[in-house]
């Protein structure tokens, strides 16, 4: 049985700024520690799966860079989490991805993303690394790519056999046939309600469930509604259920949410049930928020199963 991941998506230079609240339009703030640090959603999913995989199961990357240090550096980063780059290659048309990032000492964020070479990621390219999919159980995406390209790369993980799970993120609309691609969708309460055209808001377990369950209506076959401080919602065909939190100190939450899909991606490839994987994914996304920074948040596994035994999960 295969044991691989692969990650289709962005990769891009975070500026972090950390600041003590979030600047109002036109308004200026002097702001504290700035840090330089690799992230694009798709590369943290992949940094995740690459440091939080055990032994035997392959983590790869498939995506764009410009020919510049910045991509230069993005892919020594992930090569250093243990992930196979020979997918990540180079356009001549645009820089690589940055994003600017202002954090607040409670943990909240404001982005805002400028993709360069994301954007030419382009569904022609897919074939010349179809031995990547051949390759995967799994196959995790997010939407900072062309959405005809994530489109494509979810029939092509089903054509060869590999489970889908996609990170609706950043969220737009997307067409049914697209969740019907889709094995586990993983939106956070934001995304949830913006998929099925709803004003953003918190959400309960109770409302979440009800959301999910819409998103499987619409399509996909299991639905994951993230919900950051409050845990998890799992919604499958045959049950639903809350996974809870672990409760800890919010430093940062950039990378919160691509931990989780990347530590969810190894458990569910590991073979674990998806309750369980659930729970590990909660718990690694819980020791991120402590650390400042998108990739360098990301705990080992050694640091996770410690947190789980100490925690008294399994």
């Amino acid at each position: 049985m295969k044991r691989g991941i692969l990650v289709v998506g962005s990769l891009n230079m975070d500026f972090v700024v950390t600041v003590p609240r979030l600047p109002a339009p036109g308004e200026t703030i002097l702001g504290q520690d700035f840090h330089m640090v690799p992230g694009g959603k798709g590369a943290n999913q992949a940094c995740a799966a690459g440091k939080l995989a055990s032994e035997g199961v392959r983590v790869m990357m498939l995506g764009r860079v410009g020919y510049d240090l910045f991509g230069d550096h993005l892919k020594a980063s992930l090569a250093a989490a243990g992930v196979d780059v020979s997918g990540v290659h180079a356009t001549q048309a645009a820089s690589t991805g940055v994003a600017l990032i202002w954090v607040e000492s409670s943990g909240q964020n404001s982005i805002v993303v400028a993709p360069g070479a994301n954007h030419y990621l382009r569904k022609a390219d897919l074939n010349g690394f179809r031995h990547l999919f051949q390759a995967a159980s799994h196959v995790l995406l997010q939407l900072e790519v062309p959405l005809e390209t994530v489109a494509a790369a979810l029939e092509l993980a089903h054509q060869e056999g590999a489970m889908t799970i996609l990170d609706p993120a950043p969220a737009q609309p997307l067409p049914n046939q697209m969740l019907a691609h889709t094995d586990l969708l993983t939106p956070n309460e934001t995304e949830a309600c913006l998929l099925l055209g709803l004003a953003p808001r918190r959400l309960e377990p109770d409302e979440a469930r009800r959301l999910a369950e819409q998103l499987r209506q619409r399509g996909a076959h299991q639905v994951v509604v993230k919900l950051g401080d409050a845990g998890c919602v799992y919604v499958g065909p045959d049950e639903a259920y809350a996974v809870p939190a672990f409760p800890v100190e919010a430093r940062d939450a950039t990378a919160a949410g691509d931990t989780f899909n990347g530590a969810l991606a190894v458990a569910l490839a590991e073979g674990q049930p998806i309750r369980a994987a659930l729970r590990f994914a909660n718990a690694a996304a819980a020791l991120s928020v402590t650390r400042l920074g998108a990739q360098a948040s990301i705990p080992t596994r050694a640091e996770v199963d410690e947190f789980l035994q100490r925690s008294g999960s399994t």
